[in-house]
């Protein structure tokens, strides 16, 4: 049996289409269909059935769909076991993916402790869309995903998302910016430009849904999957800039940019998405333990304007 088989198969199911599978592994949707063809003639009963636009898995699909996320299991282990065996006095290839909506600072500082560990260790780090990269953790060519939510629960990747912390928002704005408005905060935020996290990113639904809630209106003029880039546009006077509040200090001092208050109300969550429900990865763990003991230690109360004291004053 052709794991690439399974693989196609597995990407089919989760999708629920083959044109879906074809553009995530891309391949396309003829060479996706006949190796499906084939690995269900091997097992002797199709694995779909069209129901509307959608395939659905046979009753043969499902049986098939369970041993072959087994199979990446096994498979997974038997790559953590042979190199736990052979990594004495050699190199440990961690291989790691990170969303694109995790900002840059929060993805170093939750993977650079995995540098520090007692074995030497080559880090490869991959960035992608949050699917495309749990696609990649199923067939185990990724240790772990870094992500700003949890793993979807419509996708069919035997996985465990485990919480790292989160922080609150941070509003920042360049001087020049900053000097337009006399309004306290949060309300110098309605009517100004603002640089928003992408639709995709589950704080920009969040932040969008927590604006309408307080009767702000800020004028959305650009969207970034990229936070580097929202970065840059920041720093160049735009628009206001969101960012986790836990790195404010570093955000005011590499930016030259000023701190207009914090968004309480809106946490911006982080998590590590793995095959081990229970972390044994050497790297993995010295991840989940830097974060939780360390970056996201409840900030420290006297700060910058906090919206939700600002409102309730108002």
């Amino acid at each position: 049996m052709n794991y690439k088989h399974l693989h196609y198969f597995m990407q089919v199911a989760e999708t629920g289409s083959v044109a879906a599978a074809s553009r995530q592994l891309h391949l396309t949707p003829q060479t996706i269909s006949g190796q499906i063809q084939l690995l269900g003639e091997r097992l002797g009963g199709p694995l779909f059935e069209k129901v509307g636009r959608r395939l659905v898995l046979t009753e043969t699909g499902q049986l098939a769909l369970g041993y072959a996320q087994e199979i990446f299991s096994l498979g997974s282990e038997l790559e953590a076991a042979v190199r736990e065996k052979t990594r004495q006095g050699r190199t440990v290839e961690f291989r790691i993916g990170v969303a694109d909506a995790v900002p840059k600072s929060i993805a170093y500082r939750l993977v650079e402790p995995a540098i520090s560990v007692k074995e030497p260790v080559r880090i490869v780090c991959r960035e992608w869309r949050l699917d495309r990269l749990l696609s990649e953790l199923a067939v185990h060519t990724l240790d772990l995903v870094i992500a700003d939510a949890p793993l979807p629960p419509t996708v069919s990747v035997k996985a465990f998302s485990h919480h790292l912390g989160g922080s609150p928002i941070g509003v920042f704005a360049a001087r020049s910016l900053k000097s337009r408005s006399r309004k306290p905060f949060p309300d110098c935020m309605d009517g100004a430009p603002l640089l928003m996290p992408g639709e995709d990113s589950a704080v920009g639904q969040r932040l969008r849904a927590w604006f309408k809630s307080q009767g702000l209106r800020p004028r959305i003029v650009a969207e970034f999957d990229d936070s580097a880039l929202a970065q840059e546009f920041g720093r160049q006077g735009v628009g206001y800039y969101l960012g986790p509040a836990v790195l404010a200090e570093e955000i005011r001092s590499r930016l030259e940019v000023e701190q207009l208050g914090v968004i309480d109300a809106v946490e911006e969550q982080f998590y590590a998405i793995s095959i081990e429900r229970r972390i044994t990865h050497p790297c993995v763990l010295a991840i989940t333990r830097a974060a939780r003991s360390g970056l996201f230690q409840p900030l420290k109360a006297a700060r910058k304007p906090r919206a939700t004291q600002i409102r309730k004053a108002a």
